[in-house]
C-alpha cells in the first residue's frame, strides 16, 4: 500500500504544476492574444464590389483594459466598409469611457449594432459549472435585478458619435459600394427581449414603403443581426430571408479543449457551431452564420484557453 501511494504522489504533483500552468497561461497570455480572423462570403450579384464587413462582440470592456481599446482602435487600418457590432461591449459600470476610446477611429464608418445581456446588467460573481447544466438564462425573462449600466450612453455614442443604426428589434437598409444592403435585427434573445413577431411586419412596412419609391431597387442581399445566436432565431431569420446572419455571445466556449473543441455554448447552438463560419439550414433554406468568439471575458472569469480572442474581417464577394 505504502508502495502505491508512494507513485500516486509524484502524479498529483504533475497534475498540480500542469494544471497551474494551464491556468497561468489562459489568464495571463491567451486572453490578450487578440486575432482577426478572415472570411469570404459568396453573397453578392456578380459584377458586385467586394465589402468589407468588421464583425465585432462581447468586448466587456473594463476601463483598465488599455491594451484590448488600442487593438480594437488599430482595426480601422483594415479599412472596413461597415461595422456590425453584435453587443456585449460593457464588462464594467465604467466600461463605457474604454468603448468610447476603442471605437474613436471608426467615426464616419457606417455601422449597425444590437445590444447584449451585458450592456444592460453588469457582471456578477457566479458559480461558472452553472454554465454545464444549460444556459445561464432561460431567455424567457430578464436577470431579476435593476439594470446597472449607462445604456443610453453607450446608444447615444454609437448613434450621435459615430452615426451607427441600432437594430434592437428593427430593420434598415443602408447602400454600400453600390450594393443595398437589408438589414433585421432583434436585442439579446438570452434575456428575451427579442420581438420576432414584429419582424414581419417590419419587413412588409418596408417593402411597401419600396413600392413608392419606383427609382429604388430592393436590396440585393439581407443580413440578420443579434447577440445571442438561439435556434429559434437563427430559424426566424432564414425564414425571413437572411443570406448572412451574424451573432456573438458564445465567447466561442471560451475555455475549450484542444481536439475536442468547445464544452459550453450558453445558448442552444450545436457546439460545431460555437464560433467561426458555418451554414446554417432550416425550411429547405440555408443561411451563412458567423459566430464570433468575442473580445472579452467576465471581469469574474478572465480566462481563456484554446479560444483567443478575436474580431472577424468578413469579406462579402460575388457568387
Amino acid at each position: 500500500m505504502a508502495r502505491r501511494t508512494g507513485r500516486i504522489t509524484p502524479l498529483v504533483g504533475v497534475l498540480a504544476v500542469a494544471a497551474a500552468g494551464c491556468f497561468a497561461w489562459a489568464s495571463l497570455v491567451e486572453r490578450r492574444l487578440f486575432t482577426l480572423r478572415r472570411v469570404e462570403i459568396p453573397v453578392l450579384p456578380a459584377g458586385s464590389e467586394p465589402i468589407k464587413i468588421l464583425h465585432l462582440s462581447d468586448l466587456h470592456m473594463a476601463p483598465w483594459q488599455r491594451d484590448k481599446q488600442a487593438w480594437v482602435r488599430s482595426l480601422a487600418a483594415e479599412q472596413p466598409d461597415l461595422v456590425v457590432d453584435t453587443g456585449d461591449n460593457l464588462g464594467h459600470a465604467d466600461g463605457i469611457r474604454g468603448i468610447e476610446l476603442a471605437f474613436a477611429e471608426f467615426g464616419g464608418v457606417p455601422g449597425v449594432y444590437v445590444n447584449g445581456s451585458n450592456d444592460y446588467y453588469g457582471p456578477v460573481r457566479k458559480n461558472w459549472l452553472r454554465y454545464f447544466r444549460g444556459p445561464s438564462s432561460s431567455g424567457a425573462s430578464a436577470p431579476r435585478r435593476s439594470k446597472d449600466l449607462d445604456t443610453p450612453r453607450l446608444e447615444r455614442f454609437f448613434t450621435e458619435a459615430l452615426g451607427w443604426r441600432s437594430l434592437n428589434n428593427r430593420v434598415d437598409e443602408i447602400t454600400i459600394r453600390g450594393t443595398r444592403i437589408g438589414f433585421f435585427g432583434v436585442d439579446d434573445p438570452h434575456i428575451g427581449r427579442d420581438r420576432l413577431d414584429l419582424l414581419t411586419g417590419l419587413l412588409d412596412g418596408q417593402e411597401d414603403a419600396d413600392s413608392f419609391e419606383s427609382d429604388t431597387a430592393a436590396p440585393a442581399l439581407h443580413i440578420g443581426v443579434a447577440h445571442a445566436p438561439y435556434q429559434r432565431v437563427l430559424n426566424s431569420f432564414v425564414t425571413h430571408g437572411a443570406d448572412v446572419i451574424l451573432a456573438g455571445h458564445t465567447h466561442g466556449g471560451q475555455v475549450c479543449v484542444p481536439g475536442v473543441g468547445a464544452l459550453v455554448t450558453n445558448c442552444d447552438i450545436p457546439r460545431r457551431q460555437v464560433k467561426g463560419l458555418s451554414l446554417w439550414r432550416h425550411a429547405f433554406r440555408s443561411a451563412y452564420l458567423n459566430v464570433s468568439a468575442g473580445l472579452g471575458t467576465s471581469i469574474y472569469a478572465p480566462v481563456r484557453f484554446a479560444c483567443r480572442p478575436e474580431a472577424t474581417l468578413v469579406t462579402l464577394v460575388a457568387r
